[in-house]
């Protein structure tokens, strides 16, 4: 019989028997063959009676270890207990829930691994075009009959493209960091006018050069955040409304701050966003129908990724009074 394979059953049945014919020899002893013949028939029943509810629990038991078993081939979804109550019951519904974590988690790494897949793909290919140029151009400046003007132009057009393809693999790598929770973002109080300032330096004389105008509108409003991230964020705002602003326009960078938040608007004078891709802007590698041409499509989706890794928010639209408009949110604790 299977059930007796199981020593722990073999070991329980014979103490019960040894009991049994310890209580029916007593009773021969102090009342007769009639009470030694009552004791050892209870005893028996009694074993009868606890054999067959272990063999219910060792059937529930089987069934149970079954089920996982099946589980563990993708045969079946979920655990189903035969148990109302008691402790195979208990055991059956915590390792429900453990299935349905484990199913949720191994979903989940699954559909990262798609992502991080999708992600690596984008990078090759955004990483091909400056590559293939810059091979493209040292190709060229091989040539022994190129003139000297000629060499100039391909050095410097080949020096572009490798400031493209480092700025590219910097900003990869910072939205990796994000991506994986290692950024560590500060939590210090942040000055909004030391943020723009910050953030607007490197765009003044190129803005000058297109003959635009940065105004800048902030005082004493300030937030709990990190100033380094944030300026890196702030600062591809600016360089994106610059980019869509034409010459004698302006890009305008604004602060207000409430009870319940600090807030950052940036604006330009450009023809503003295609309604259409206004809900894709902060995807990453999305490039609008009015990009430029040089346009990779990562830094507004940075932007994003550094504001949500500090617990704010960013949205984009088009300004009433035309142009496009960035409005940053850093909301403050409640207590």
């Amino acid at each position: 019989m299977e059930l007796l394979r199981n020593r722990e059953i073999r070991r329980q049945l014979i103490i019960c028997a040894v009991i049994s014919l310890a209580a029916a020899l007593t009773g021969l002893l102090v009342s007769g063959p009639l009470a030694a013949a009552l004791l050892l028939f209870l005893g028996a029943v009694i074993i009868a009676v606890d054999l067959l509810y272990l063999r219910k629990r060792y059937g529930d038991l089987k069934a149970l270890t079954e089920s996982i078993d099946r589980i563990l081939h993708g045969q079946e979804e979920f655990l189903i207990s035969g148990s109302d109550e008691g402790e195979l019951a208990i055991l059956t519904s915590e390792i429900q829930k453990m299935t349905v974590k484990l199913r949720d988690q191994a979903d989940m790494l699954s559909s990262e691994k798609i992502r991080l897949t999708d992600a690596i793909a984008d990078m090759f290919h955004q990483m091909r075009t400056p590559l293939t140029s810059m091979k493209l151009q040292l190709s060229l400046l091989d040539a022994e009959d190129l003139s000297y003007e000629r060499r100039l132009e391909l050095a410097r057009a080949l020096k572009k493209q490798m400031e493209r393809l480092s700025w590219l693999t910097e900003t990869l790598l910072k939205m990796s960091k994000i991506d994986a929770g290692t950024a560590g973002f500060k939590k210090d109080r942040v000055s909004v006018k030391t943020l723009i300032n910050k953030a607007a330096g490197p765009f003044l004389i190129p803005m000058e050069l297109r003959d635009q105008r940065l105004v800048t509108q902030a005082g004493t409003e300030s937030f709990e955040g990190d100033l380094a991230w944030t300026t890196e964020a702030l600062g591809n705002l600016i360089k994106n409304c610059m980019e869509h602003t034409p010459a004698g326009g302006s890009v305008t960078v604004s602060a207000l701050e409430t009870a319940l938040y600090t807030q950052i608007t940036v604006t330009d004078t450009g023809s503003g966003f295609d309604p259409a891709d206004i809900p894709h802007i902060f995807e990453r590698f999305y490039r609008g129908s009015n990009a430029t041409d040089e346009s990779i499509g990562i830094g507004l989706s940075l932007s994003r990724a550094i504001i949500a890794g500090q617990g704010g928010t960013i949205a984009a639209e088009n300004a009433p009074g035309g142009g496009a408009c960035f409005t940053i949110r850093f909301y403050k604790s409640v207590v």
